[in-house]
Formats: C-alpha cells, sequence, structure tokens
C-alpha cells in the first residue's frame, strides 16, 4: 500500500516508525510519504487567509493542497479529508480502506478549509464527536488501524479477526500464564481442550459483553439462530 499523508507537521508522524506500522514499512508491504504543504504555498509560505465575508479564524487555502497533490505520483488514489463532518471511522471504514492501493490524507488545521478543497476528496472521515487542533492525531489513528488489515503484516490473519468489532460483538475475555494469580484463576473451561465448549463460552462473553457496554451494535448485527438463542438466554439471566 502507498500512503501520502500532507500536513504541516511531518515530525508528529515519528510514531508511525514504531510497532505494526514500522515493521509493515521494513517488509516493503508499506510505503508512507509525507509532504508538508506549506513549502507549496505560493503567498509568502502563507498556507492560511481569512475567510471571505468575515467570520473567526483563519480557512486553510486552496492552492497548497492542490498543488501539493499534483505532485504526488498516484494513479487513482482515496483522498481522505480529516474533518470533525465527516463519516464517523469504525472498524468497516478501516477494512474498506486496507482494500485500497493507494490513500491519501489531508490534515488540516485552522478554522476549516477552503470549500474548494473538497473538489480533491473522495472520503470526509472524522474521529468522533470533538475537535482536535489538528489532523494529525486523527491520521496516524487511522493509519495505525488500517494497516495491520492489510495481508501479512500481521503474522497471522486469525490474529485481527477476532478483535472487537472485527466480528460486530466485542471481543470475549482472554488469560494467559500463570493459572492463578493473586488468587484469580483461569476458567475451567479454557483448560479443557474441548474447542466446542470453548468456542461457545467464547461466544457467549462475548455476547454478553456487547450486551453491557455496546448494547448499540446489537441492532444492526446479523444474529445466527445459536447467537439469537445464547443472546436470549444472557437477557433472562439478567
Amino acid at each position: 500500500m502507498k500512503i501520502d499523508i500532507l500536513t504541516l507537521f511531518p515530525e508528529m508522524f515519528a510514531p508511525l516508525e514504531h510497532s505494526i506500522v514500522g515493521k509493515a514499512k521494513e517488509k516493503g508491504l508499506l510505503d508512507i510519504t509525507y509532504h508538508n504543504f506549506r513549502e507549496n504555498a505560493e503567498k509568502a509560505r502563507h498556507v492560511d487567509d481569512e475567510p471571505y465575508g468575515g467570520g473567526q479564524g483563519m480557512l486553510l487555502r486552496a492552492q497548497p493542497i492542490f498543488d501539493t497533490i499534483d505532485k504526488i505520483d498516484a494513479k487513482k488514489p482515496r483522498v481522505i479529508l480529516l474533518d470533525p463532518a465527516g463519516r464517523t471511522f469504525d472498524q468497516s471504514y478501516a477494512e474498506e480502506l486496507a482494500a485500497e492501493e493507494e490513500l491519501i490524507f489531508i490534515c488540516g488545521h485552522y478554522e476549516g478549509y477552503d470549500e474548494r478543497i473538497k473538489t480533491l476528496v473522495t472520503d470526509e472521515i472524522s474521529l468522533g464527536d470533538f475537535v482536535l487542533t489538528g489532523g494529525e492525531l486523527a491520521a496516524m489513528t487511522m493509519v495505525d488501524a488500517t494497516v495491520r488489515l492489510i495481508p501479512d503484516v500481521i503474522g497471522k490473519e486469525a490474529s485481527h479477526q477476532d478483535d472487537s468489532f472485527s466480528s460486530g460483538l466485542l471481543e470475549y475475555p482472554q488469560y494467559t500464564r500463570p493459572y492463578e494469580y493473586r488468587g484469580m484463576t483461569v476458567p475451567d473451561v479454557l483448560m479443557s481442550g474441548h474447542h466446542e465448549n470453548i468456542r461457545r463460552w467464547r461466544l457467549e462473553k462475548s455476547l454478553r459483553k456487547t450486551l453491557e457496554r455496546r448494547p448499540d451494535l446489537l441492532d444492526a448485527y446479523d444474529f445466527s439462530e445459536e447467537e439469537a438463542q445464547l443472546l436470549e438466554k444472557i437477557k433472562k439471566e439478567g
């Protein structure tokens, strides 16, 4: 995957040189380039200006963004504008982006964008109903969530298929050694070696956790007959 990021602060992306994203770059599965669009600003390196018609704050000018994207060697990229008014980013969106070959992220600052910038954009995405100082932290989050889904980035594909939200449910509880720690023990079913019982225990725990913490996820979930029966059982137990 090829990712280009337009930002005024390329140095903020140092964390992406580490962990899973860094390893993806080492494997040659990912190519990330950071473009400081201030370098392409024609007006004394100014990337912002006052809004026509008056108003508070400054707007990101169109020219530096257009000229920077013109210089990027991309065939048919998906161009993502980080904007609080955009579609909320979630796991399904990360899966969607992971299937792309080329992504461009535009990280804004100031009060907003010159509306003409949006003619370059295929997606407007937000992390949620809050406002950040700039788009860099949101872009890093989205890149990390997306890159880990690229085939061969994580050793075993199944290692992310059971993640919370990947299946539509929250992930079941997990345990590792030692069996007993400070009086707390691993559930016996996980020590039984009975794969079907373990599978059913995990499914029940996943449904229960989702019902308790994120019941809204169940509204859009496509239940199997087994899952529907388990959920009814959980609700009756209270």
